[in-house]
Formats: C-alpha cells, sequence, structure tokens
C-alpha cells in the first residue's frame, strides 16, 4: 500500500491462515445451503471437503485488500474514491481477523498446534518481514532501511498480530466475558500514545475483539447471514454506508479505520478515542455481517482460490509498492480520476487472483507451510 495520510505506512488485512478448521453437522435436505463449516468430511470418508463459502469468503476478501492498498495513490482529491476506501477498510481487515478467530477455536499450546503455529505464522513473519525491508532498501534506493522483526512493515503486521492473538486463546476461552475484556483492552490501547510500536501492538490490540469475537461464534451464528433477510438488508447497509462516508470522506481521519494510532496521535481528544474505538467496532460487525451475507455459498470458479490467499496476500505488496518505487502514478496523471480508478481496481483484482491460485500456492509452500520436521522433537506432531 502507497503512503497516505496518517501512517498508512503499515498496510493492513490480511489473510486467514487456517489452525484448525472445524468440522459440523451436515445439512438436513430442507436447508438452503451446507452448514458452515471450514472442510466437511466427503461421503465416502476419505479426505475432508472444504467449505466453499469460507473459501469464497477469504478470497472476496483479500481482493478487496488489494484493491483497497492500490486504491490510496488515486484518491487524491476524489471525494467518492476515499467514501470508498473508507466503506471498504471499516468492514475488510475486521471480516478477515473474525474468521480467523473462528479458525482458532480449537487452538491449544499442544505440540502439534504450537509446531503448526511456528510453521505457518512465525516462519512467514520472519522471510516476509526480511523480505519486504530488503526491497524497501534496494527497490526505494532506502540504504539505510533496516530489517527489524520487532517493527513489522507493511504487509507482515497481521502475521505478528496473528501469532500473538493465537498464543493467547487459550486464555479468551476461559474466561467469562472475554469480548468485553477484549473491548476494554482496544478502548485502552486507542488512548495510549506510550505504548510504543513494537510488533505494532497499538493495531494488535484495537483489532482484538475481531479476533475474539471469531472465538465465540458457532455455526449457528453463520446460519444468520446465509437467511435470505440478512441477504436483503446487507445492499440497503452498504448503501446506507457509501452515504454516510461520502458525507464524512472530508471531515473524518483515516487512522481511525487503521487502528494503529492512539487518539492524540491523531490530534484528537483521549476520550475520543474511547468512543471511536466502540462505535467503529459496531460499523464493522455490522458490515462484516453484510459482507458474510453477500458471501456465495455454492461451489464458484474462485472458490479453489480461497486456500491461496496467504500468496495472494504476502505477495500483492510487491507489486503495489514496486509500482509506487517506480513512479507510475507520478508519471501517468490520467489515473488520479474514476477512470483511473476503474482501471487501477480490475488489474489489482486480477493480479492478486492469479497470486491465489494453486501453482503459486505450491511455488510458497515451502515458505508457507514448511515442513520444518528438522526443527521438532520427533514425538511432538503425535502429540
Amino acid at each position: 500500500m502507497f503512503h497516505a495520510p496518517n501512517a498508512m505506512q503499515r498496510a493492513t488485512l490480511p489473510p486467514a491462515t487456517e489452525e484448525a478448521e472445524p468440522r459440523h453437522a451436515a445439512p438436513t435436505a430442507t436447508r438452503e445451503a451446507p452448514s458452515p463449516a471450514a472442510e466437511r468430511p466427503a461421503p465416502s470418508g476419505g479426505a475432508k471437503q472444504r467449505d466453499a463459502f469460507f473459501d469464497n469468503a477469504k478470497y472476496l476478501a483479500i481482493v478487496l485488500v488489494a484493491v483497497a492498498h492500490s486504491w490510496v495513490p488515486v484518491m487524491d482529491g476524489s471525494r467518492t474514491a476515499r467514501a470508498l476506501y473508507m466503506v471498504v477498510y471499516t468492514f475488510h481487515m475486521p471480516a478477515f481477523i473474525l474468521i480467523s478467530g473462528y479458525f482458532s477455536r480449537s487452538f491449544d499450546l499442544s505440540p502439534k498446534k504450537v509446531k503448526r503455529l511456528v510453521t505457518g505464522v512465525a516462519v512467514p513473519y520472519v522471510v516476509f518481514e526480511t523480505a519486504y525491508s530488503l526491497f524497501r532498501r534496494y527497490a526505494n534506493d532506502q540504504p539505510d532501511a533496516a530489517v527489524s522483526l520487532l517493527e513489522p512493515w507493511y504487509l507482515t503486521w497481521f502475521l505478528a498480530a496473528l501469532f500473538i492473538w493465537r498464543l493467547t486463546t487459550p486464555i479468551w476461552r476461559n474466561l467469562r466475558h472475554p469480548l468485553a475484556v477484549s473491548l476494554v483492552i482496544a478502548v485502552l490501547a486507542s488512548l495510549a500514545p506510550s505504548i510504543g510500536d513494537d510488533l505494532d501492538l497499538p493495531r494488535v490490540l484495537q483489532f482484538l475483539p475481531f479476533f475474539v469475537l471469531g472465538l465465540q461464534l458457532k455455526p449457528e451464528h453463520f446460519e444468520l447471514v446465509r437467511r435470505r433477510e440478512a441477504r436483503l438488508f446487507a445492499l440497503p447497509l452498504f448503501a446506507g454506508a457509501l452515504v454516510f462516508a461520502y458525507w464524512a470522506a472530508p471531515r473524518m481521519q483515516l487512522g481511525w479505520f487503521l487502528r494503529d494510532s492512539s487518539a492524540q496521535d491523531m490530534g484528537a481528544p483521549w476520550w475520543s478515542g474511547a468512543v471511536m474505538t466502540l462505535a467503529m467496532f459496531g460499523c464493522a460487525v455490522l458490515l462484516t455481517a453484510g459482507f458474510l451475507a453477500l458471501v456465495p455459498r455454492r461451489h464458484m470458479w474462485f472458490t479453489v482460490l480461497g486456500a491461496g490467499t496467504i500468496c495472494g496476500y504476502l505477495l500483492h505488496g510487491f507489486l503495489v509498492k514496486g509500482a509506487d518505487y517506480a513512479g507510475i502514478f507520478d508519471d501517468h496523471d490520467w489515473l488520479v480520476g474514476p477512470a483511473g480508478l476503474v482501471i487501477v481496481t480490475v488489474v489489482a483484482s486480477t493480479a492478486v487472483t492469479l497470486l491465489c491460485t494453486p501453482p503459486v500456492r505450491r511455488v510458497l509452500r515451502c515458505v508457507t507451510e514448511p515442513d520444518m520436521n528438522w526443527a521438532f522433537r520427533r514425538d511432538a506432531a503425535r502429540i
């Protein structure tokens, strides 16, 4: 993502890696579509069958991530583009974090789960944090750009956050009111400028409630957004959000959507951090529900791409930043306008789609899904 007002150097979104995709009971014949589940046993008793709903949701969310990142250099001076950006940023990250939390419900500190956390989250974080830092240093001619694993840069913050959130999952699963506690933590983070930027803690803590909410969800909650009434409500919901965003575009700072700064850092009164954190949480939950209501339940042409969103997420940043460093938007002023917004949207959608394809996933498997049996005790994976 390109630089934009209010500390937009660290990008959002990012992809949900799957910890343990729970099984659910098979649907009855009267239901409109299968119950939401990450994976279901195949009828023959063989390999698990992925749930198309969640794969569709992850693919569509990662497309919105890439598109929103690419909008930054073409939305300056366009109130409409800024409004679209605000609406997308309200829910696309919370939606992905919520799904991540839902798939993390079975996480514990057993050796098998710890190994999966290290190989599926920690290793990609180290590799891509290093890669992005070196890319910034040499592609953008910044010889002083440091490689620091304690200061996530650009896209990698989500992996650091997911690592922290999953490590704390047993705590949230045992608290009596976990969502309320996480909201209090998020509020405190929004009015504590001294918290520091190590591991991007302001953003980790302010997005925490969405992960905790995902941990609390059950299959029946997803059934609610599958109803016809929910889909009909989603359309006017997004229409109203766009109208409000158009009004708020010249009045509202983008830092509230990024959640990477305190209220004081944005020059706002300290108490506004608490108000905006709770207000933004409510808006994000509503729009996330609307988004999930519009996600197709059946198998689509892009369903298979849902398994490769980690690749699309981690790689599309090189394209976006590469275009920025190459001065493409500076050299083509016509891109800053309605036509440019459409063209950039199509290009970004196509690019991230290609990056989610199975061939790309196979090439990156050594980094995103490394085996690493050599690094663990032989009996750890069986526990």
